[in-house]
């Protein structure tokens, strides 16, 4: 008789990959063929190749060796192991397993009561309103919840960038001391949601990011933002440049590494000689359709 198995995740002395599992009958009939399993194992629900987690559609060769669909295309068909063709077979019986093993969400222990088919809860993890947020200031290594983590930071609103608060629609000025530090922090006083501006110096300007300190839950939001700076030297023809993000990321973690996309590039030319930017940052919130 067909049967569902659900699992919960364990730490075991020898191994910290380890999932304690249950089977029951679908029909809830036959009680007593109920059982209980445990897979010490994870990497066995993994693509033997790249070693993501698998999902819905597996793939075998002739010698039964599998592959996720990802990596079928970058071998071009070809099985690592034996060379025969893979990509045209699915692995029902493999597909079948991963989706029998219920698994709950990796913020369980902090309140998410979710459980997932192996594989999707990663996906849940950046949506879960229970996923661990990094404080943004400077030196502190607190993490929580994007609530507590929100109580936590009033300790830090006496440090220099950590005070600005705004409304959201309206325009905020932020100041930034290159030397001395490349972010500020700002609060919306009615929710309370934390925005960081971040400047990366490079040789030819200034990238300016600004993001949303929370997972990417529905109930906080999407959010708009327009950035205006006005050139030092006012002899520059059009000294004001003005930048729209349709919609602002939301990042659970401050990173240092300079923006591929979604930021405002500050000339060098706007301000010469100077360490100093000031910028005019008004954060609106979007409609939710």
């Amino acid at each position: 008789m067909a049967g569902l198995v659900t699992s919960t995740r364990q730490q075991s002395p020898s191994n910290g990959n380890q999932i304690s599992s249950s089977s029951r009958s679908l029909g809830g009939e036959n009680d007593d063929t109920n059982c209980s399993a445990k897979l010490l194992d994870l990497e066995a629900l993994n693509c033997p190749i790249c070693c993501v987690p698998l999902t819905s559609n597996i793939f075998q060769c002739d010698n039964g060796h599998i592959a996720c669909p990802t990596c079928c295309n970058k071998l071009r068909n070809k099985c690592p192991s034996c060379a025969l063709p893979i990509g045209l077979i699915r692995c029902r019986a493999m597909e079948r397993v991963i989706k029998a093993v219920i698994v709950p969400c990796p913020n369980s222990m902090s309140g998410c009561i979710k459980k997932f088919s192996y594989g999707n809860e990663l996906t849940h993890e950046n949506e879960c309103s229970f996923s661990r947020c990094y404080c943004p200031a400077r030196n502190c290594n607190y993490t929580g919840s994007y609530k507590d983590l929100y109580s936590h930071f009033k300790t830090h609103n006496s440090e220099r960038g950590y005070s600005y608060k705004f409304l959201f629609g309206e325009f905020a000025e932020v100041y930034f001391v290159l030397t001395e530090y490349t972010s500020v922090v700002m609060r919306e006083n009615e929710a309370g949601l934390l925005f960081v501006v971040q400047c990366f110096s490079e040789p030819y300007g200034v990238y300016v990011t600004v993001s949303c300190i929370a997972p990417s839950a529905d109930e906080i939001g999407e959010f708009s933002c327009f950035i205006s700076t006005t050139a030092v030297n006012y002899s520059i023809p059009h000294n004001i440049m003005t930048f729209k993000s349709p919609k602002v990321m939301k990042i659970r973690k401050l990173s240092s590494e300079t923006p591929e996309k979604d930021f405002f590039l500050v000339p060098s030319f706007f301000f010469p000689g100077r360490q100093s930017l000031k910028l005019r940052i008004c954060i609106s919130k979007l409609e939710q359709e």
